[in-house]
């Protein structure tokens, strides 16, 4: 079994054709060889030399037949959430000697359409002129169309294999993230996850993501997998993990999530969270600790974020295996812009979720036990990725 190559990253952006995202394929001209669907699937196409179907060669992508008349394939898809597209991966990995040799692709906003037929009035425009592909490689492309955008139309010609189609953009706010029985029963209505992805939450920095991007911790759903979740590489010195996320809108807190799902032996075994209310802040005010502290934290900016404006939210407590865990008594409320999660001494977190209130007045708190707790050191070196 070959796996493809790491798809290619970009800071702020997320994969909004991914199905962990709940993009899906809702329909093509042909999918003879290999199902459309694959397109979105989230993780690396593989490439089984020993392995065949009926129809031929077992492929992890979208394939069409090989065209005898005069035409060309396409492929709709929608996407996890209405977004603005920045970027796009048309990747043909595995795909060598059939490969789609020419491709475009055209977005629409339809917001709800989640069939063809709802699309049959649909007003497409382009987003990525014709261009060629190249076999087994990752075809990159700017967008540079700033309409919002919910579908996609992929066309080749005249025929061939695409693996993973990646649209990399930003989400579109909205609050409309479903809610699943468990965590509706823990939470106050009206209250909403202001750290999901999908509602335009960002995972802005993280101090390792060795195993899983960290993107995962804020994704759609509960994790299905234990690559699903954020999980870093074990700790051999001192310190901790930490994961800086910031909301989709500034807001009040009043439950948190804790998930462990699907780790087992390697989940995180203590965690604390963070909170400030900073909205017009640089990414280096937000890492930056005291210089006394040494290290990186030397040469960055004087942080105009007083330590003492950083809240905590949750004290540090255990985290068991394969587990939700719902918070309601909060030490401070916010409202807060950002969250920080830290992670002891490392491990795995599968979901974070920050469910309250958007809005609010600067300085309010729950308890008053947090008003003077300090920032916590931010430990080891930065890191940032987009997909899920």
């Amino acid at each position: 079994m070959i796996t493809a190559s790491p798809a290619p990253t970009f800071p702020g952006l997320v994969n909004l054709s991914s199905a962990s995202f709940g993009a899906e394929v809702l329909g093509c001209s042909d999918e003879f060889f290999a199902e459309a669907s694959n397109l979105v699937e989230p993780k690396p196409a593989v490439f089984d030399p020993d392995r065949y179907t009926e129809r031929g060669k077992w492929m992890d992508g979208w394939e069409s037949r090989r065209r005898r008349s005069v035409g060309e394939d396409w492929c709709v898809l929608r996407l996890g959430a209405r977004g603005h597209l920045r970027a796009l991966d048309l990747d043909t990995s595995h795909f060598l000697g059939n490969h789609a040799p020419l491709a475009r692709v055209e977005a629409c906003d339809a917001p709800g359409a989640r069939s063809l037929e709802a699309l049959a009035d649909a007003a497409w425009f382009p987003v990525l002129d014709q261009a060629p592909l190249q076999p087994g490689s990752h075809n990159l492309f700017t967008v540079i169309e700033q309409r919002p955008v919910t579908h996609l139309r992929l066309t080749i010609t005249p025929d061939g294999g695409v693996a993973r189609l990646r649209s990399f953009g930003v989400v579109s706010p909205s609050w409309d993230a479903p809610i699943d029985d468990e965590a509706r029963a823990a939470i106050s209505p009206g209250e909403v996850d202001l750290a999901a992805l999908r509602h335009g939450g960002r995972a802005l920095a993280c101090s390792d993501m060795f195993f899983a991007p960290m993107n995962n911790l804020i994704a759609p759903g509960r994790s299905t997998y234990m690559g699903g979740g954020w999980e870093t590489r074990r700790r051999r010195g001192p310190g901790h993990d930490w994961i800086l996320i910031e909301l989709a809108a500034p807001g009040t807190l009043g439950t948190i999530e804790f998930d462990t799902g699907h780790f087992h032996g390697n989940h995180a075994g203590r965690c604390s969270l963070w909170g400030v209310h900073a909205p017009a802040a640089k990414l280096a005010d937000l890492l930056a600790g005291s210089r006394a502290q040494g290290g990186w934290h030397e040469v960055l900016p004087e942080s105009p974020i007083a330590p003492d404006r950083w809240k905590r939210i949750v004290a540090e407590r255990p985290l068991g295996p394969d587990r939700r865990e719902f918070v309601r008594e909060l030490e401070d409320r916010g409202p807060f812009t950002h969250v920080r999660l830290e992670a002891f001494p490392d491990g795995g977190v599968a979901r974070l979720r920050v469910y309250g209130r958007a809005g609010g007045r600067a300085g309010g708190q729950a308890s008053g036990q947090a008003g003077g707790q300090a920032q916590r050191r931010v430990e080891g070196q930065t890191s940032a990725e987009s997909d899920s």
